[in-house]
């Protein structure tokens, strides 16, 4: 596992973000899909809302993230998620205090809150478990730009996966904003391929983190490389290869199809998800299977071409 980070390591892989087995054979089949995920060249896991983290108990989390540590490469990235509330990040901070994580991220919290709390509690994390926070951000006036810029002055924040929803991604004053506050350098789109795009084009963000590079990751990889090489118009027909998925994740939850799909492409068997979720509407699961399967057969095709 990757255990030093830098800015530049936003921009060399896609972040993806994959489900979480937790029960059965569940160290096999999360094997099975790191492997298939870092097969197609990416080098970057987070584990987040796809994998339910908010429900985690801590009393397994320092094991599951020791065992998640053994499967990744050497030198794949490999972030945790902490939180969402004050309670879980003070146990956690313990456990990664033990730990080589350069980097966790904090789920977002939609309780009761300050800026000034808030900063208090992610400053106490950073001091408590030697790791950097990232922050998950998706909704407006989640935290000031001023309590951003101060906790990247200080070393405490590393970047921020950006996921707030906009009718148009293109044109979005609050993104600039903070982009003229701390960098487009730190700051990577949150929700998937399809507004990666402009997110990448019009922003020039960072990187993108994504669910469905967890089925399709050299063509996700790919299609990082056209945005950032400025090829939107390449990036605009490589993205048709996700639709299908997307628009599945989009009606029928994204967690929820997203950890479906992975047990119906074949790539692992990531049984029933964590409390509070349940798996996707049984009657989406044909249409979630042919999908999934058409991207990872596209994906098998592209990686052949490229051998």
């Amino acid at each position: 596992m990757k255990t030093t980070i830098t800015l530049e390591d936003l921009t060399k892989s896609v972040i993806a973000v994959p489900p979480f087995a937790h029960e059965g054979n569940a160290d096999a089949s999360n094997q099975s899909l790191i492997r298939h995920i870092e097969a197609g060249g990416v080098s970057t896991l987070l584990y987040g809302g796809n994998a339910n983290v908010q429900n985690w108990p801590v009393s397994r989390f320092g094991e599951w993230l020791d065992t998640l540590t053994k499967q990744v490469a050497d030198d794949t990235w490999l972030i945790p998620s902490i939180g969402p509330d004050g309670g879980k990040i003070l146990d956690q901070a313990a456990l990664l205090a033990k730990r080589r994580f350069p980097a966790a991220m904090l789920l977002p919290f939609t309780g009761p809150k300050t800026d000034a709390g808030f900063a208090r509690s992610v400053r106490d994390f950073v001091q408590a478990s030697g790791t950097q926070a990232i922050l998950y951000m998706k909704s407006d006036g989640y935290l000031s730009n001023d309590v951003i810029e101060s906790l990247v002055a200080d070393g405490s924040l590393f970047s921020i996966k950006y996921a707030i929803p906009r009718e148009n991604t293109a044109i979005d004053p609050v993104l600039d904003d903070l982009i003229a506050a701390i960098g487009k350098e730190r700051i990577v789109s949150g929700f998937g391929e399809p507004p990666a795009l402009p997110h990448l084009e019009h922003h020039q963000l960072s990187g993108f983190t994504a669910g469905c590079v967890c089925i399709a990751p050299s063509l996700s990889q790919a299609f990082l490389h056209s945005l950032q090489s400025g090829d939107f118009a390449k990036a605009k027909s490589q993205l048709k290869t996700f639709k299908a998925l997307e628009t599945l994740r989009d009606a029928g939850d994204p967690i929820r199809v997203l950890h479906s799909a992975v047990t119906l492409a074949g790539i692992a068997d990531m049984g029933a998800p964590l409390p509070f979720l349940t798996e996707a509407d049984e009657a989406l699961h044909h249409q979630i299977e042919v999908a999934a399967r058409e991207l990872l057969a596209a994906e098998m095709q592209a990686r052949s071409i490229a051998a």
